[in-house]
C-alpha cells in the first residue's frame, strides 16, 4: 500500500476510534447507563428513559463536546508552538498564556478575601461562572499582548522562547505570592480549579467556546503553508517570500486564542499540547501541516475523551481531575513512541 492510501486508511481509523471514544465518554459516569440506552437517547430520544435522557443531554453530551473542542485546540496549539520554536517540548503554555489565564482567575479567587472564594462565586450562579471566564480571558489576553509587543523587538525565535518561559515563570510567581498570603480555603478552591475540568461548560458558554476554537483552528489551517516554511528555517521562509515576523504574529495570536479560551472555560489542561503532535507525526510520518493539523484534531480529541472516560468510573462517585489522567496516559505513550521512532525530528 502506497503512502497516500495508507494515510487515508489511518485517517478513517482515527475517525472510527473518535466515534467509539465519544460514545464511551457519554456512557461513562457516576450513573451507569447501558450503551443501548445511550444509542436510543442519541438517535431515538422519544423512546428513551426520561431520567437517562436528562443526564446525557444536560451533563454528558456538553462535557463530551467540550472535550472535542479542548482536544482540538490544545493539540493544534501545541503543534504550532513546536513548529514555530522548532522545539519538541513546546506547547500552548510556553508563551505564558495559560499562566496568564490562571493569574486572572487567581486575582478573582485569592486577591479579594473570603468573598472572592470559588464557593462565593458559585453562589452567584451564572454570573459567577462568567466572572471566572472573563477573568481568565483578561489574564490570557494581557499576556498575549505583552508577548506580541516583545515579539516585534525580538527577531530570533529562540530568544522569543526564552522570553515566553520567563513571562510564564514570573506570572506563576505572582500566583504563588497570592497563594502564600491567602487562607487555606481559598487556596484549596483555586487548586481545584487549577486541576482542570471538562464539566460545567454548557449553553451559551459552550457556544462561545466553540466559536472561538473554530476561529483559532481556521487561523491555524490558513497558516499551514507558513508553518511548513518556518519548519525549514527562517532563511528558507524569507526566500519563499514569507515575512517571519508577520507569520509569527499570526501563529502566536492563533495559539493564544485557542489556549486562552480553553483555559478560561476548562481550567489548565496539561500534556495534550505536548503529546499529541508527536503522536500525529509518528502515525502519519509527515511534516506537512495540511495533514498534521486535522490529525492532531482527531488524535487530541480521542485522547482527551478517553482520559475523561478513565477519570470517572461507572457507579463510582469519585471523579479524578483531568490533568492527572492526561499525564498518566500521555507521558508513557509519548515515551514509547519516541523510543520506537527511527527518523529524526524535522527540527
Amino acid at each position: 500500500m502506497t503512502e497516500r492510501p495508507l494515510r487515508k486508511f489511518r485517517l478513517t481509523g482515527l475517525v472510527l476510534l473518535l466515534l467509539l471514544a465519544f460514545l464511551l465518554d457519554v456512557s461513562t459516569g457516576t450513573v451507569s447507563i447501558p450503551m443501548k440506552d445511550i444509542l436510543k437517547i442519541l438517535f431515538a430520544p422519544s423512546t428513551a428513559d426520561p431520567t437517562s435522557r436528562f443526564i446525557v443531554n444536560a451533563i454528558r453530551l456538553p462535557k463530551a463536546c467540550t472535550a472535542l473542542l479542548a482536544g482540538c485546540g490544545l493539540s493544534v496549539g501545541g503543534l504550532q508552538m513546536q513548529t514555530l520554536f522548532r522545539n519538541p517540548l513546546a506547547d500552548p503554555s510556553i508563551l505564558g498564556i495559560t499562566a496568564g489565564a490562571s493569574l486572572g482567575v487567581a486575582a478573582v479567587m485569592l486577591a479579594g478575601g473570603s468573598m472572592a472564594t470559588l464557593f462565593a462565586i458559585k453562589e452567584l450562579g451564572v454570573t459567577g461562572s462568567w466572572l471566572i471566564v472573563v477573568a481568565a480571558c483578561l489574564g490570557a489576553g494581557g499576556i498575549m499582548l505583552l508577548v506580541l509587543a516583545l515579539s516585534r523587538r525580538l527577531r530570533d525565535n529562540v530568544m522569543m522562547l526564552i522570553v515566553g518561559i520567563m513571562i510564564g515563570s514570573l506570572t506563576l510567581a505572582l500566583i504563588s505570592i497570592w497563594q502564600y498570603f491567602s487562607s487555606p480555603e481559598e487556596v484549596k478552591e483555586f487548586l481545584l480549579w487549577n486541576f482542570g475540568s471538562l464539566g460545567g461548560v454548557t449553553g451559551l458558554q459552550l457556544s462561545i467556546l466553540a466559536t472561538v476554537v473554530v476561529i483559532g483552528l481556521a487561523a491555524a489551517w490558513m497558516s499551514s503553508k507558513m508553518l511548513d516554511a518556518l519548519l525549514l528555517g527562517v532563511d528558507y521562509a524569507r526566500s519563499m517570500g514569507l515575512s517571519p515576523g508577520r507569520a509569527r504574529t499570526i501563529i502566536i495570536c492563533s495559539t493564544s486564542v485557542l489556549a486562552g479560551s480553553i483555559t478560561a472555560f476548562c481550567g489548565p489542561i496539561g500534556f495534550i499540547g505536548i503529546a499529541v503532535p508527536h503522536i500525529a507525526r509518528f502515525v502519519f510520518n509527515t511534516a506537512s501541516h495540511r495533514i498534521l493539523i486535522p490529525a492532531c484534531c482527531l488524535i487530541g480529541t480521542t485522547l482527551l475523551l478517553l482520559c475523561d472516560s478513565f477519570a470517572q468510573f461507572p457507579g463510582s462517585q469519585t471523579v479524578l481531575p483531568i490533568n492527572i489522567i492526561t499525564s498518566i496516559i500521555g507521558a508513557p505513550l509519548v515515551i514509547v513512541l519516541l523510543l520506537r521512532q527511527t527518523t529524526a525530528h524535522p527540527w
